[in-house]
């Protein structure tokens, strides 16, 4: 046993297969940061706002977080596997500034195209981040490091904000059902429950 580790060990440090490993490993952290990720907000907001039995919730829990993981199992092993392919292909033997939207596109297509709750929370999540990325920035100094998000501008800020919620709120009360389900769920709990009681007890504890 302790030579097969050795040799698998071998492999995974020689160059030849760096790519083959990269993808493996991409895989790998795409179900681990899936299960990490959904299971609690599943398990909260299933528990706090979902119907049926514990059980079916449970199973609800479970499958969701198995398919948000499996899900970025395969986007990310695709996507390096199609970055990898590219880069290895092109005249300049190196990855290109275009080849990343190629490949978040065919594998984006492949993996979270079938319009499911879990993909489509995924999606909106990062149109979100993709629509904030447009505003002005801080202004930073030359030596301020290239890994580090650079704050969006707060005056511009405070204005998205109001403009977000102003648009959201009148979503929500005249085209509710183009908003997403889970969206319409809690703020129907937030605003539309809060003008019903029948008496002190549902006036303060209800929370249907």
């Amino acid at each position: 046993m302790a030579e097969i580790l050795k040799n698998v060990e071998s492999l995974a440090l020689n160059p030849a297969y760096h790519d083959l490993f990269t993808v493996f490993k991409g895989a790998r952290n795409g179900m681990v940061y899936g299960a990490k990720i959904r299971f609690p907000h599943a398990l909260v907001m299933t528990f706090m706002f979902g119907r049926g039995t514990p059980l079916q919730k449970m199973q609800y829990v479970i499958k969701a977080t198995r398919q948000h993981s499996l899900n970025l199992t395969k986007f990310v092993g695709l996507y390096k596997l199609l970055t990898i392919l590219m880069r290895n292909t092109n005249s300049a033997k190196k990855e290109l500034p275009h080849e990343s939207f190629l490949a978040g596109c065919v594998a984006g297509y492949v993996v979270f195209g079938d319009r499911n709750p879990v993909n489509e929370q995924i999606v909106l999540y990062c149109i979100a981040r993709c629509v904030a990325s447009l505003l002005p920035r801080e202004p930073v100094s030359a030596d301020y490091p290239a890994s580090k998000v650079i704050p969006i501008e707060k005056k511009t800020f405070s204005i998205f904000a109001a403009l977000v919620w102003g648009c959201v709120m009148w979503l929500f009360k005249n085209r509710r059902q183009r908003l997403q389900g889970s969206l319409v769920s809690s703020m129907d709990y937030l605003y539309v429950n809060a003008e019903k009681w029948k008496d002190l007890r549902t006036l303060f504890w209800h929370n249907t």
